[in-house]
């Protein structure tokens, strides 16, 4: 599902905050925090049936690698502008990042 997102006003510029997280050798830390928009907590999808959950997480990661490189990809709220190569690799560094918190 997409939605708006605000943008993220940090003090590193986004072009260096996008590098260290694409391409630095190191994992995601744990405990950074998440726009308001998509925290659970906030303004996000609240977790309902787990089994639903993760059949709507298959299809927006089909949705999303289905889509071709050269598209015109939304701007990433914290890093701005970003290829379709740059955001196939956030995508699968996040759900890394996720499935290690759960030990998956």
């Amino acid at each position: 599902m997409e939605r708006p997102v605000s943008t993220s006003h940090g003090l590193v510029p986004p072009a260096i905050n996008k590098w260290f997280a694409l391409y630095a050798p190191a994992k995601w830390p744990a405990g950074i925090l998440t726009r308001p928009e998509v925290d659970q907590y906030l303004g996000g999808t609240k977790p309902v049936v787990f089994e639903q959950d993760v059949a709507d997480l298959v299809a927006l990661v089909e949705l999303v690698s289905a889509r071709p490189k050269n598209a015109d990809w939304p701007v990433h709220p914290i890093f701005g502008r970003m290829s379709g190569a740059a955001w196939l690799r956030w995508g699968y560094l996040h759900t890394d990042h996720h499935l290690r918190q759960f030990g998956a």
